[in-house]
């Protein structure tokens, strides 16, 4: 089996390459193997490539810069992906492809189920949307995967973020009233390298018993707040040099204003990952612990 991956330079993309790389043929494609910023040229780079699966882990991911750059957020998001679901629906190749949870409205306190109405807040939820919109409108066999609060021991995201800033200051302010399930992109790609290994006969039935969506978090839930916490501790425990003294729950109403408005329940439920899959994620808990052992590796 062929398997191409986009995104290979984003946390789920290089999660993926290690992991599916000793299993099978994986086709590592950066920018400028597969740009998609110009979907125009998707198809005849995919008649190259020749993949015999195609997993879609890039896209554009500046959650405040897109509400300026509206267009591009959408060619990336949107655009791009409808390309290779059409190209991959031509070919009879099955399409995965991650989205977010930004494609709610992140009202209400339950978790967010896969046939629930979407209603994003955002431009970046907008254009996510769009793109599942798009692939499911190819007709072909995909699997869309919804996740939340991506983080990895490198990269750019929430772990490093309040890593950095607790070796910085004495005292963090953290929303309290935004809840999900961090989930490490070494989980999402687990998950992943986990279906795709039941083979390419049973990916149709599979794709078609999940509806072509399906939802993947890490286990359990708390707020951002409560996951600063648990880094700041974890830091610690480690005997990394920590400033940090107290971490200050706020609301997000009264935190410094961002261009993008964030969902406050992103809750997603996963059932479905359950009952078609096989599949119950780590506790948010316990896939940070190996996190944090990478990064205070990093720092030292």
């Amino acid at each position: 089996m062929r398997i191409l991956i986009t995104g290979v330079t984003g946390q789920v993309g290089g999660a993926l390459v290690v992991r599916l790389g000793n299993r099978t043929t994986v086709v590592a494609a950066n920018r400028s193997a597969l740009d998609l910023s110009r979907p125009g040229d998707i198809p005849s780079r995919l008649d190259e490539i020749a993949p015999d699966v195609i997993v879609n882990a890039a896209g554009y991911t500046d959650v405040d810069q897109a509400e300026c750059e509206r267009e591009l957020a959408f060619i990336v998001n949107a655009a791009s992906p409808c390309a290779m679901a059409r190209w991959a629906a031509r070919h009879g190749v099955p399409l995965v492809h991650l989205s977010t949870d930004y494609v709610f409205d992140g009202s209400g306190e339950r978790p967010w189920q896969e046939d629930d109405t979407p209603r994003p807040l955002s431009v970046y939820g907008e254009s996510k949307l769009a793109g599942e919109m798009g692939i499911r409108c190819a007709g072909g066999r995909h699997l869309i995967v919804r996740t939340s609060w991506v983080y990895a021991a490198w990269g750019t995201n929430f772990l490093r973020a309040i890593a950095s800033r607790a070796r910085e200051c004495t005292e963090l302010s953290v929303v309290v009233d935004q809840v999900g399930a961090p989930t490490s992109a070494a989980t999402v790609a687990d998950v992943i390298a986990g279906i795709l290994s039941r083979g390419d006969a049973q990916l149709a039935a599979d794709f078609a018993a999940a509806s072509g969506t399906v939802h993947v978090a890490a286990s359990g839930f708390t707020s951002r707040h409560g996951f600063a916490i648990a880094i700041v501790d974890g830091l610690k425990g480690r005997g990394t040099v920590v400033k940090a003294e107290r971490v200050m729950p706020i609301r997000s109403a009264d935190c410094p204003r961002t261009r993008a408005t964030r969902p406050l329940n992103s809750r997603l439920g996963l059932g479905r990952l359950a009952r078609v899959f096989g599949i119950t994620p780590p506790h948010w808990a316990t896939a940070l612990e190996s996190e944090i052992d990478q990064l205070v590796r990093s720092l030292n």
